[in-house]
């Protein structure tokens, strides 16, 4: 067999490197096109997500008020549906989703129900009925927030990526959501109809008929079998209660989360009932208030990207101090904004929220990771939400609804300026008295060490 010439192995080399080379370009090219798919797949989720919500939840306070005429107190209740539920789901959904039920799978059965649960929002007759059916589509809801974290989570780290870098901005997208879905809800002149309803219904039943097919996230079952059912429930992180600040903490929680409700419940009715004063009947905040008040949400995806400095420089207690002084800035400035001559007011009000609502919720969360055993660290953060998110937006819900009913509310409609006053006080109170008793000390190492 003859000897193979030096021209022949320079060629052969040639082929096999150009050879090579072409494979690991397709490989490259399909590891690529892999990363882009899952992104791209959980960028859908969360965008769907927040859309379910946004469809309704700003706008939900039209539809009572000026389309049902039904009171503030009642109205009150139906807001504390996202508080209860909060208190009651997500512990026990995230049991079944450790030990017996793919969490995709899940994800998708309660976006189904819940879907159709809110499909039968507009069939209440009346205030009660309205209550339960809420009720009801809440509680298959308010747990997927969590479940959206837990799925993401999961498949981010099954295929290798930096969980930490890739999933804020795949979240943002769920912020996207609930703008686009007050817009469309604006736009279509379904702010004041059962039809914001039916545009939330359809997005979530399709994104539970998606989860389906997301990649699987089988139970973990991290739960020891001999564990006690206060631990397999996360009540173990209660007896942080016995320590001064982390109980200042829990309870200023709750008084924050009133707060955010506050907002949520009454923003968007506020801006259009300045259609009872002439002057203002015509006016771009009158007809477009959904889209006005959306600009809070843009607000908060600039504000995300501030934290980092924020925390930086200040540390965690002067952050959340800002986020106080900020909620009393968002109230004021609805207190003395008008369609007009005001009309910056209302707009630094909306941008203002961003501030408001993610400096506290995100530097509270930094303060939970860095000031709690790592053995009930999960069960903390998922105590906050509570305090947050359940207790405070019963508190919030509940007593301002009251509270407006019998004492801002006229012959000739609510007091407004009045209301939104008494919430900038409240906040206010909550922010010197915060200043005062909470005592945390800043150190530089101290975000720093949450990477690791």
């Amino acid at each position: 067999m003859p000897k193979a010439s030096p021209r022949d192995n320079y060629h052969l080399t040639f082929i096999n490197l150009s050879a090579h080379r072409v494979e690991s370009a397709t490989s490259d090219g399909q590891i690529k096109n892999n990363t882009m798919k899952i992104k791209n797949r959980l960028i859908l989720m969360s965008f769907l997500q927040f859309y379910v919500w946004g469809a309704w939840l700003i706008t939900i306070g039209n539809y009572w008020f000026a389309t049902k005429g039904w009171s503030g107190a009642e109205f009150g209740a139906i807001f504390s549906t996202l508080g209860l539920s909060s208190i009651l789901m997500p512990a026990m959904i995230g049991i079944i989703a450790d030990k017996w039920v793919n969490a995709e799978k899940l994800y998708g059965a309660l976006h189904i129900f819940g879907g159709l649960a809110i499909a039968f929002i507009p069939q209440a007759t009346n205030p009660t009925s309205f209550f339960w059916i809420i009720f009801v589509a809440m509680l298959c809801y308010m747990p997927t927030i969590s479940l959206s974290n837990s799925i993401a989570y999961t498949i981010l780290k099954k295929n290798n990526f930096d969980v930490i870098k890739t999933f804020p901005p795949i979240r943002v997208w769920g912020t996207i959501g609930f703008i686009v879905a007050m817009w469309v809800t604006n736009l279509t002149g379904n702010k004041a109809s059962a039809n914001q309803f039916y545009i939330s219904t359809s997005a979530a039943i399709a994104l539970g008929v998606y989860s389906f097919s997301l990649p699987k996230c089988s139970p973990e079952k991290l739960t020891s079998k001999n564990a006690s059912l206060i631990e397999s429930l996360g009540l173990n992180a209660f007896k942080l209660f016995g320590t001064y600040k982390m109980a200042l903490f829990f309870i200023f929680s709750m008084f924050l989360g009133g707060a955010l409700q506050l907002t949520n419940m009454y923003g968007d009715t506020f801006l259009s009932d300045f259609a009872n004063i002439s002057e203002f009947k015509d006016s771009f905040v009158v007809k477009y208030s959904t889209i006005i008040m959306s600009i809070s949400q843009i607000s908060e995806t600039v504000f995300i990207l501030a934290i980092p400095f924020f925390l930086k420089r200040f540390g965690i207690k002067q952050v959340m101090l800002i986020s106080m002084l900020a909620w009393v800035l968002r109230f004021g400035l609805f207190a003395y904004g008008n369609p007009s001559d005001g009309l910056w007011m209302i707009i630094l009000s909306c941008i203002v929220y961003g501030m408001a609502f993610d400096f506290f919720n995100i530097s509270g969360s930094l303060f939970i990771e860095t000031s709690t055993d790592s053995k009930i660290r999960s069960s903390a953060q998922g105590m906050f939400m509570m305090m947050s998110n359940g207790f405070g937006a019963i508190l919030g819900s509940s007593i301002s609804g009251y509270v407006i009913d019998k004492y801002f509310t006229h012959s000739n409609g609510k007091d407004w300026h009045n209301i939104w006053l008494s919430f900038a006080i409240y906040a206010l109170v909550i922010a010197i008295t915060f200043a005062v008793f909470f005592k945390h000390k800043h150190t530089l190492n101290e975000v720093e060490n949450i990477n690791h």
